[in-house]
């Protein structure tokens, strides 16, 4: 588990990069303030006290994202070369299968060190924030809280059928998203029955949607679109700015959410490393 300091510390040099290179790194502070286990991470490297650079690591089933960042005072000495060492080498510790890079598309550091480890552009990742609009209203719609055993069923389903997990990773995977209070795991509901599913993480007066899917039988009848503006209502009540991430390549999510009125601001590229 990571303590306060190292938290505030990551924070501190995030914002410092971000203001210097006029990017947004995506750090997962929901699953760095989760951490648990004896499972390493989280990579530092200190210079007289002081963080100068940070890599996380966040595993998804046997899929596993790296994303990091040095201080722009100390770049170009090797730190970061040897922090993703350190990453890829607990990735292949655990026998994972697919290890992204990831890297704000404006970062030009990120896109020249890039060129010069094992990788390959594999897909673009797009933050969105909803931009306010008209939305559709139908009661047959609902959704609600995932509490029971068979929720979380229908859960390790969905991410099976809507993002391709191999059962036992969507099982592994959805035991870590038990374990995190900060976000609402939320299922949909059409005539009565389980349809698809979302999270909502609430920090810093934003909302922030994410594994959000229906079952692949059940899209095309506009029941994705009708819970999205539910969910998107019930945090607008909240006073809350809301935002979702979408793959480049997912045209079909990206145009549901443009009709639902988000806007794409910021995107993140991610590399397949080769192992």
């Amino acid at each position: 588990m990571l303590t306060q300091t190292e938290l505030k510390q990551i924070k501190e040099l995030q914002e410092l990069c971000e203001k210097e290179g006029n990017f947004q790194l995506k750090l997962n502070f929901d699953m760095l303030k989760n951490r648990e286990g004896d499972k390493k991470e989280d990579f530092f490297q200190y210079e007289q006290g002081k963080l100068v650079g940070f890599l996380g690591s966040y595993g998804f089933g046997k899929t596993v994202e790296l994303c990091g960042m040095v201080h722009p005072n100390y770049r170009r000495r090797g730190i970061f070369s040897c922090l993703l060492k350190m990453g890829l080498d607990e990735a292949k510790k655990h026998n994972m299968q697919v290890v992204l890079l990831n890297a704000p598309t404006e970062s030009l550091s990120a896109t020249e060190f890039l060129k010069h480890v094992p990788c390959f552009f594999a897909f673009a990742e797009y933050q969105m924030k909803w931009q306010e609009t008209e939305l559709v209203e139908d009661s047959m719609i609902t959704v609600r809280p995932s509490i029971s055993d068979e929720d979380n069923e229908a859960e390790i389903q969905l991410e099976v059928l809507g993002f391709g997990f191999a059962e036992e990773e969507a099982r592994e995977y959805q035991e870590t998203l038990m374990k995190n209070n900060e976000e609402q795991r939320l299922l949909i509901e059409a005539e009565g029955k389980v349809a698809g599913k979302m999270r909502v993480a609430e920090t810093n007066k934003a909302a922030w949607i994410y594994g959000f899917t229906v079952f692949p039988e059940l899209r095309g009848k506009g029941i994705g679109r009708k819970a999205l503006g539910k969910v998107v209502k019930m945090e607008q009540k909240k006073g809350l700015a809301i935002y979702l991430e979408v793959e480049a390549k997912n045209s079909h999510a990206l145009k549901l959410y443009e009709s639902c009125g988000f806007k794409s601001y910021h995107s993140q590229d991610y590399y397949k490393c080769l192992l």
